[in-house]
């Protein structure tokens, strides 16, 4: 009798998607010999048998058994007598046998949903080959099964994707909040996607046909800011040589969108809170007061909270602006982003550069879901733009990124908390440290594989099954967002 040998174990237990710690197989065969030799083999592989020999019970077991693996003789169990377990959501994989198979019969159990056709006596090692390459199919089906579902659980808002719940929670409040007069404060740090979310906004409200006009409070000067805020009148000063709305002006009856509102002086800021309580001002030079219809939506990279304490903020003026506070999370605490807005500048990128680009090769993407991205969205688009044009056709290969992606320092394993080890065998205290350790990173990455992945240094097949084996899938991601 050839055996299994015992150090691919490994590779049967991994490629287990059920919820067991290992692969449950459904042996059927009229031989009771041979299908205890079978057996043997299997469990000494690692599975959970169970011997079926004949169709008596055979339905029962079918309907009520969370099989992993169907190993069926043909003359015990017809292909017809199987195929309402194959049409199951989560079906089994079938492989078949026969004592006297011809080739015709193997084409046929293939076309019928068989993964593979075998010819008894069967050894151990084709017996090994068979159920490993059957179950590493099921795990692909399952993977690429939650990867579809992923696809319809990613969060928008006008041109901003996610798969993190954190977002997703910001674009149900614009949602609620975006039809109405409401002044709204956005906070995060640069390149978070501020502006895009501030558009957002304004397309989602009844002044999306109105202007959304912008404001870059920390491009100009203070005395320019003032004049490009409320405008000024002919002789207000030197080169005044003609009246000139402001951009409150120009934002009536639309939206005006004030990004680094904390770098307004705080004589600035004066007239800043007058116009935002009662939707008046004067231009520089005039004593006319105007009136306006403005949805003010202010931005900062700092947090305004830290600047009231500080001294550098009007605390008025704060609360006036906080009506409504929206905190975008920069880009290193939603990693399951990364994937997703990567495949989505490179896509557009591509289509502007005339370029057959094919995607990323595995590599280049695990040295993006690895980087911290300290330049946030705004550094992703041009590192993806970057590679865009260093990349002929084909996938990204990990040479077209910028060098700080292709050496990236190493991202810290997390320390597990210890498990309670006492009284458990070696194998058993290895596999709760382990578990431990896959649960920490995840919770550490939001529950996004990818980063996952790459912070453990496996590929996301493998962390699939490991995930499934130790009953983890709750923690994924919804679409790589971030249950915690």
């Amino acid at each position: 009798m050839v055996r299994v040998p015992p150090l691919r174990v490994s590779m049967i237990l991994d490629m287990s998607t059920s919820n067991s710690t290992v692969p449950r197989v459904l042996l059927i065969d009229g031989d009771q010999h041979g299908a205890e030799v079978l057996a043997a083999d299997l469990r000494h592989a690692g599975c959970a048998v169970e011997i079926c020999g004949s169709d008596e019970g055979l339905q029962g077991l079918l309907e009520t058994g969370a099989w992993d693996a169907i190993l069926a003789d043909q003359d015990t169990a017809t292909l017809d007598s199987l195929q309402e377990a194959l049409r199951q959501d989560d079906p089994p994989v079938l492989v078949m046998m026969a004592g006297f198979g011809s080739i015709d019969d193997a084409v046929g159990a293939v076309r019928a949903g068989a993964a593979d056709f075998l010819s008894k006596p069967v050894s151990g090692e084709q017996l090994r080959v068979s159920m490993g390459r059957a179950l590493e199919q099921r795990a692909l089906r399952v993977e690429n099964r939650q990867l579809r579902q992923d696809l319809g659980q990613r969060y928008e808002l006008g041109q901003l994707h996610s798969r993190c719940r954190r977002m997703r929670e910001v674009f149900d409040t614009v949602r609620q909040v975006a039809d109405t007069r409401a002044t709204i404060l956005i906070e995060g740090e640069s390149g978070t996607g501020k502006t895009l979310l501030a558009r957002g906004i304004h397309r989602h409200s009844s002044r999306a046909a109105a202007p959304f006009v912008e404001v870059n409070c920390g491009a100009l000067p203070d005395n320019l800011l003032e004049t490009e805020l409320f405008g000024h009148e002919k002789g207000a000063f030197t080169g005044a040589d003609r009246d000139r709305p402001g951009k409150f002006e120009a934002a009536d009856g639309g939206t005006l969108f004030l990004d680094e509102i904390s770098s307004a002086s705080l004589d600035l800021q004066v007239k800043l809170l007058r116009a935002l309580q009662d939707r008046e001002f004067e231009r520089v030079g005039s004593t006319q007061t105007r009136r306006v219809d403005v949805r003010v939506i202010a931005a900062s990279n700092r947090p305004l909270l830290e600047e009231v304490e500080a001294g550098r903020f009007r605390e008025d003026l704060f609360y006036r602006l906080n009506v409504l506070g929206l905190a975008v999370p920069p880009l290193r605490e939603r990693p399951g982003d990364v994937a997703l807005l990567a495949e989505r500048f490179l896509e557009s990128l591509a289509e502007s550069y005339c370029r057959p680009i094919t995607g990323f090769d595995p590599a280049a993407l695990a040295a993006l879901t690895a980087h911290s991205w300290p330049g946030n969205v705004r550094e992703l688009e041009n590192s993806i733009e970057r590679a865009v044009l260093l990349t002929q056709e084909g996938p990204v290969q990990p040479t077209a990124l910028p060098e700080a992606l292709r050496s990236p320092a190493p991202r810290p394993l997390p320390v597990p908390s210890a498990p309670a080890l006492d009284g458990l065998s070696l194998r058993d205290a290895l596999r709760a440290v382990e578990r431990e350790l896959i649960r920490e990173a995840l919770l550490e990455n939001d529950g996004s594989r990818n980063a996952t992945a790459a912070q453990l240094g496996i590929n996301r097949t493998t962390l699939f099954n490991k995930m499934t084996k130790f009953g983890l899938m709750d923690l994924a991601c919804e679409g790589e967002g971030s249950p915690r």
